[in-house]
C-alpha cells in the first residue's frame, strides 16, 4: 500500500516507518524537519509540510491509500493542548481534497475522563493529572473524527509506551478506552505492528480500539 505517514521522526513513528518498509509498503513521510529521519530506502519518500495546513498536506496525500499518524504533542498546564485537533482538521481537509478516505491515528488509554476512574491508583492520581491536557485534546480529536461521516477512520489507543521493538505476542483489544485486566504498558514496536495490521482489516473502521499485548 501507499502510506502517507505523519510523525515519522517520533519514537513510535520510526518503528512504523521501518516495519512498513519491511512489509513492502511505499511510505511518504510527511515531516517538519526531513533531516531528523535518517532512514534511506527506495520505497521511502521524505517531504516537508506544515501539519496544521490542509493546503500544505494535500499534494503529499495525492494517490495515497491511507494516512497514518503518530503525531504527539507535549502536555501544557497553562495554555492547554490543541495540536491533535488542529492537525487532524488539516489532515481531514487535505484527505478530502486528495480523495483519500482512510486514516489510522494513535491516541492513548483513558482519553475519556470517566474511564480514568477504572485505572490503577498510581496512574489515576499521579500520571493522568500530569498528562490530562494531552488526553483531553486527544479526546476532542476522537470526537471530531466521529463526526466525519465520509472518512474511514480508526483511533488506536495504546497504554503506556516502552521503547521496545515489536514482539510476537498476541494482541488484546477492547472497543473502549482501556483493556480491562491487562498490561498497562506496550512496546512502541508493537504499536506500529498493530497499526499496520489494520491495513488489511475492516474490523475497527470508524471505531476506537484500546489494545495491549498478552
Amino acid at each position: 500500500m501507499k502510506i502517507a505517514l505523519l510523525g515519522a521522526t517520533g519514537q513510535t513513528g520510526q518503528f512504523l516507518v521501518k516495519q512498513a518498509l519491511e512489509q513492502g509498503h511505499t511510505v511518504t513521510a510527511v515531516v517538519r524537519n526531513p533531516a531528523k529521519l535518517t532512514v534511506h530506502h527506495d520505497n521511502l519518500k521524505v517531504v516537508s509540510a506544515d501539519i496544521f495546513s490542509a493546503d500544505s498536506l494535500k499534494p503529499h496525500f495525492k494517490d495515497q491509500d491511507v494516512v497514518m499518524s503518530c503525531l504527539g504533542f507535549p502536555a501544557s498546564f497553562f495554555s492547554g493542548v490543541t495540536g491533535y485537533t488542529t492537525s487532524m482538521a488539516a489532515v481531514v481537509g487535505a484527505m478530502r481534497e486528495a480523495r483519500v478516505n482512510r486514516v489510522i491515528t494513535m491516541t492513548s488509554w483513558y482519553t475519556d475522563p470517566d474511564s480514568a476512574t477504572q485505572s490503577p491508583f498510581l496512574i489515576r492520581f499521579l500520571l493522568l493529572p500530569m498528562i490530562r491536557s494531552v488526553l483531553s485534546n486527544m479526546y476532542e480529536m476522537e470526537h471530531f473524527l466521529q463526526k466525519t461521516e465520509d472518512i474511514n477512520w480508526t483511533v488506536v489507543r495504546p497504554p503506556g509506551l516502552k521503547n521496545l521493538a515489536a514482539s510476537a505476542q498476541e494482541f488484546l483489544t477492547h472497543e473502549g478506552y482501556f483493556v480491562p485486566d491487562s498490561s498497562s504498558q506496550v512496546g512502541r514496536g508493537d504499536v506500529a505492528r498493530f497499526m499496520l495490521s489494520l491495513l488489511t482489516s475492516n474490523a475497527w473502521v470508524k471505531k476506537g480500539v484500546a489494545f495491549t499485548t498478552k
